[in-house]
């Protein structure tokens, strides 16, 4: 997809994020209502992924080029890159101190000084391309990964792997979860299915009905007991009873909107922030400038560029779109919205 890749909220200030994007890394302090451009002459092309430190002093990323960490005076610094880390798929921070892990195309890597030194972390692991990557804080920590579609599972770090892959079928899967309200549980989905641990992974089952347009590609899951939020190719579905029953979320959005990269805040458990693309969609969002589409009337000029993000809160039976920012190009070049032009706040939609 283009526009959004990965999102980062700082674990101190869920108004500090940042967002890795196709054509760079922006940055916000006031949640989304104002961007800017990260270090452009340094951060160049795409950024893959992001992360803050326990403090959220510190931020890490990934680049095509290579690996940046922030330094004393918030300054941008290139690191030490593991083999294969570019560009990698994920950036987590780890529950010790200073730990972070990084899957990249092809492997694992984990660091104890926040990015400034690396080591491998793949013995054990089969071969393959990594897709996605989660940690459970614990006791004990529990480090995810699927590597060639299938899941493997380490509790030492990240130094030994065990493979998790009982009662999944053949199928390969490529994106997995924590849940937020009970941390031995683990979500996946591969081929349009879902599947559910509740064990940290020793066993798995399917769950739920498949998503209503078949062979539709799942790119990010939240999930707190029964309730689900996906992020696909084709729009944002929610679940209120564990994928029973799925419903597209259409409101103050355009049909089949891409939608990628999907974090849970951490200071509110109940809001969602999903990274989406505009531009596949010009003439859809045309018509909702124009007042014809499900949108509404918004200003034109809040409309162009290719990077948003939009909030979510699943409270209970209610679904809402909150707020909805995007950044756009400016004619001297890359900037934030204006004022009352990039950030449109949109009401409670009760379902």
């Amino acid at each position: 997809m283009g526009g959004a890749i990965a999102l980062a909220i700082s674990p101190i200030d869920a108004n500090h994020l940042l967002l890795a994007t196709d054509s760079g890394l922006l940055r916000s302090r006031n949640g989304g209502r104002d961007w800017s451009v990260e270090a452009p002459t340094v951060l160049v092309g795409a950024v893959f992924a992001a992360a803050f430190d326990a403090e959220g002093q510190r931020a890490l990323v990934s680049t095509g080029s290579g690996i940046f960490r922030t330094d004393e005076e918030n300054s941008w610094r290139r690191v030490p890159a593991p083999d294969d880390a570019a560009p990698a798929r994920a950036i987590v921070r780890g529950s010790v101190a200073r730990r972070v892990y990084l899957a990249g195309w092809r492997g694992l890597s984990r660091s104890d000084d926040w990015g400034a030194s690396w080591s491998p972390a793949t013995d054990g692991l089969s071969e393959g391309s990594t897709t996605a990557l989660a940690v459970s804080p614990g006791p004990p920590e529990t480090v995810y990964v699927i590597v060639g579609g299938k899941i493997w599972a380490s509790t030492d770090g990240a130094r030994t792997w065990v493979s998790r892959t009982t009662g999944l079928p053949v199928i390969d899967v490529d994106i997995l979860t924590v849940d937020s309200r009970d941390q031995a549980r683990v979500w996946a989905a591969g081929a349009d299915r879902l599947f559910r641990s509740d064990d940290r992974g020793e066993h798995w089952r399917l769950v739920g009905r498949p998503l209503p347009e078949s062979n539709t590609a799942v790119r990010g899951i939240a999930a707190s007991g029964n309730s689900i939020v996906l992020t696909t190719e084709r729009g944002l579905y929610r679940s209120a009873d564990g994928g029973q029953r799925w419903e597209l979320v259409i409101e103050n959005l355009p049909a089949h909107l891409e939608a990628g990269p999907l974090v849970r805040d951490p200071a509110d458990a109940a809001t969602l922030y999903a990274g989406f693309s505009l531009t596949p969609y010009p003439e859809l969002w045309r018509r909702a400038a124009e007042g014809g589409g499900s949108l509404g009337r918004l200003n034109l000029s809040s409309l162009a560029g290719g990077a948003a993000f939009l909030i979510l809160l699943t409270l209970g039976a209610v679904v809402a779109v909150r707020r909805l920012a995007r950044y756009y190009q400016t004619p001297g070049g890359s900037g934030s919205a204006p004022q009352g032009q990039g950030h449109d706040r949109i009401g409670k939609t009760p379902r």
